[in-house]
């Protein structure tokens, strides 16, 4: 477990799990989460979701830590140190990461303009839920103002990315990640409150098994991938920071665990307040931005709660912008050798446009498409059906069959400090049962299952 000289390194154990957690967590454990959930019967998907996050996601997660922390390089740099054939693996999650982020900064600059509307009291004019649709529809298709707020995002991200791993990831995240879940716990409590929250807590915490259909699973399956920021050379990027001593398994774990419980939360936030207003849980994608403004508006001091949810879903989607701006800063400034700034200047520069094309393939140049899809959803389509599955399921194959079996011992036991029992499980989850099912979520998505 060499160390590159110089090469920047986490403070310490909590760091370490902060950082990683704040990539995993994100608008899809928030955002995602709650109406998919909804779609998909509640309770029953939530069991599916937790066995899958244990199954899969769990060894996926020390796959692509062992990876990292092993080469202590890049995504492109830890496949081609330790397989020059496997780094094409690694260029996958930096392009991934590229894709991901011009789709994703255009919805993080949506949170950040809501969070203003509440707090200027604009959300609160609204009437109705049609209201609350025409608003919606006018933002995403003005030409100027989610621009706005989709560069002030970019910039907010460059801010950290261009102070390093110590003094901007890792210093934003023991900040960020309190102050998530602080906003998270105050909501979910809040919800719990109201008339009616009971029977929406039933409705997903208690499993109805006659719910759990072949569909419900790869649908759970590909939730649990893309809460866990997995196959996109995010962890394996941030696990090149950590310490030797860092403890992976426990590192891991705990990842799982906080953004399991950040789903959960949002869970207890969302139902009681949608079954409380007489809303269907199914209301899928327009839950946050329609539905949910509405509901806040009913209740007392509702541009506070109303400011309140969207400035978390503006700390949760920067924890992730992060994530994803530092796989590509970190890929350019170790493997085609620029400063650091300049790498993180360039990366801020090309994410711009593209998210600039994106927010604008909604509104002005609706017309331009591809294969009949937008921009924004050609980027959405692509990184989630096909860069992340694929990226998972070549890392499957590369730790389960191609790394040096003792590489993979050393990382996971500490060199042989920590017991190893759990290796020969794992290498027979990498090898077999996960690029199996990662291979059923890809096929699934693409309509072919």
């Amino acid at each position: 477990m060499h160390t590159p000289h110089n090469r920047a390194q986490l403070g310490g154990k909590l760091s370490a799990v902060l950082v990683a957690a704040g990539s995993s967590v994100g608008l899809g454990n928030i955002w995602r989460f709650p109406y998919v959930a909804g779609d998909n019967g509640g309770g029953a998907f939530l069991l599916v979701y937790v066995l899958c996050v244990a199954v899969l996601g769990l060894p996926l997660l020390l796959a692509e830590f062992s990876v990292g922390r092993a080469a202590k390089r890049n995504a492109v740099g830890a496949y081609r140190s330790l397989d020059r054939r496997w780094s094409g693996v690694g260029y996958n999650g930096v392009v991934a990461a590229v894709l991901i982020m011009g789709f994703y900064f255009v919805v993080a600059g949506w949170t950040a303009g809501y969070m203003v509307r509440a707090l200027t009291g604009e959300l609160a004019r609204c009437a109705s839920a049609d209201d609350y649709r025409t608003l919606f529809e006018r933002f995403v298709g003005d030409p100027w103002r989610p621009l706005l707020y989709t560069a002030l995002f970019v910039l907010a991200t460059h801010f950290v990315i261009a102070r390093g791993v110590q003094k901007g990831i890792e210093r934003s995240a023991r900040l960020l990640m309190p102050l998530l879940f602080g906003a998270l716990i105050v909501l979910a409590v809040r919800s719990l409150l109201l008339p009616g929250a009971a029977e929406g807590m039933r409705f997903f915490l208690r499993p109805d098994f006659a719910k759990i259909t072949p569909s419900t699973i790869l649908v759970a399956l590909g939730q649990a991938f893309f809460s866990l920021s997995i196959g996109i050379g995010t962890m394996v990027t941030y696990a090149s920071y950590f310490r030797p001593e860092a403890d992976l398994r426990r590192t891991a774990l705990h990842v799982t665990l906080l953004d399991t419980l950040v789903a959960l939360l949002a869970g207890a936030m969302i139902f009681p307040a949608v079954f409380s207003a007489g809303i269907e849980p199914s209301a899928g994608p327009s839950l946050v931005f329609i539905t949910l403004p509405s509901i806040f508006n009913g209740m007392t001091l509702g541009p506070v709660w109303s400011a309140l949810f969207f400035l978390l879903l503006v700390l949760a989607a920067l924890t992730s912008t992060i994530s994803l701006h530092e796989v590509v800063t970190a890929y350019l400034h170790e493997e085609r050798r620029l400063a650091r700034r300049t790498a993180a200047r360039i990366t801020t520069g090309a994410t711009l446009a593209l998210a600039t094309a994106a927010s604008l393939s909604l509104g002005p140049l609706r017309e331009w498409t591809l294969a009949g899809l937008s921009l924004f959803d050609s980027l959405d389509f692509a990184t989630a059906n096909i860069l992340m599955p694929a990226g998972g399921f070549f890392t499957c194959l590369f730790v389960g069959w191609r790394l040096d079996r003792h590489i993979f011992r050393a990382e996971l036991t500490n060199d042989g400090r920590l017991p190893g029992r759990i290796v020969p499980l794992l290498r027979f989850l990498l090898r077999y049962l996960c690029p199996a099912v990662v291979l059923a979520v890809f096929l699934d998505n693409l309509g072919l299952f």
